[in-house]
């Protein structure tokens, strides 16, 4: 059966420094496909059987970008299968990958920005931490994962730099900026010791733990309702618009990607097609023959 072999290939991602977030959404993505399988033998699972499984994919309206993501979910773990001896052939090898829709990332305009950082009032201690995370998440195009990972060792205000363990666990240096160094240095001369194991972490909540993912997502709407944004926000939209506002800006390809620890060039070119796009509709709006 194939659930027999679901811990073994999960324990074999954590070996290879997957990262949580991965190996939780991997095993969610093969729990769907056993669920089609059922009990069949492994032998039993073909070409025919991966194509019948994303047939019905599309016909639960997955976009192609999740169809995609699942057939690379279970296209390493029968690869892991083949490696381990359990099968001969990998029955997703001839199963083409569906082409992913070219979807432009949503990002916020600098106005939109600075509304959004100027709207956070007070001096207590959670309107300074909420102030460092939006000013720290736009400043360092840092991933929400990252920011509410970050420990004390990790950051260096005095030489204004902090060292990101991102995907993979492949870590690289960031810098902060003077608005976020401040904002920070602030948050931190009222920050509350930690308790339960988060004695380190950067970023707290009231109890003193480390905060979540979802938390900051909350964080960031209760600032956006409060301006009246009128668009859906997310924490990568900051990420996004740091890309976006970098390069509108002349920064070079190759630094946006080592600034945001992509690992293909391919993928920080997508907000060249952001600019590009801006570009264009400042030539067609303001050029008399255009």
């Amino acid at each position: 059966m194939l659930r027999n072999h679901l811990e073994d290939f999960l324990a074999s991602l954590q070996a290879k420094n997957a990262s949580p977030h991965t190996v939780t959404n991997y095993e969610i993505d093969l729990r769907e496909f056993f669920e089609l399988a059922k009990d069949r033998d492994l032998r039993e699972i073909d070409y025919l059987f991966i194509r019948k499984f994303l047939a019905a994919l599309v016909e639960k309206k997955y976009s192609k970008s999740s169809i995609a993501r699942k057939l690379s979910c279970i296209r390493s773990f029968f690869k892991f299968l083949v490696r381990e001896d359990v099968i001969k052939n990998n029955p997703c090898a001839g199963v083409a990958t569906p082409k992913k829709e070219k979807k432009l990332p949503d990002f916020l305009e600098v106005q939109e920005i600075e509304r959004l950082l100027n709207s956070i009032e007070g001096d207590s201690f959670s309107a300074r931490r909420d102030c460092a995370i939006l000013e720290t998440l736009y400043s360092s195009g840092l991933r929400v994962s990252e920011l509410v990972g970050l420990n004390f060792a990790e950051t260096d205000l005095l030489g204004g730099v902090l060292r990101i363990r991102g995907k993979g666990k492949k870590e690289r240096l960031v810098p902060v900026g003077k608005k976020a160094q401040e904002a920070l240095e602030a948050y931190l001369e009222k920050k509350p010791s930690g308790q339960g194991g988060s004695s380190d972490a950067v970023f707290l909540n009231r109890r003193g733990t480390r905060l979540t993912d979802r938390s900051v997502r909350r964080i960031l709407l209760k600032y956006a309702r409060k301006i009246g944004l009128g668009k859906e926000i997310f924490p990568h939209m900051l990420r996004h618009s740091f890309a976006t506002h970098l390069l509108d800006r002349g920064a070079d390809l190759r630094s946006v990607q080592e600034l945001l620890g992509h690992e293909s060039l391919s993928t920080t070119q997508i907000y060249t097609h952001v600019t590009t796009k801006r570009l264009k509709e400042v030539y067609d709006a303001a050029h008399p023959r255009a």
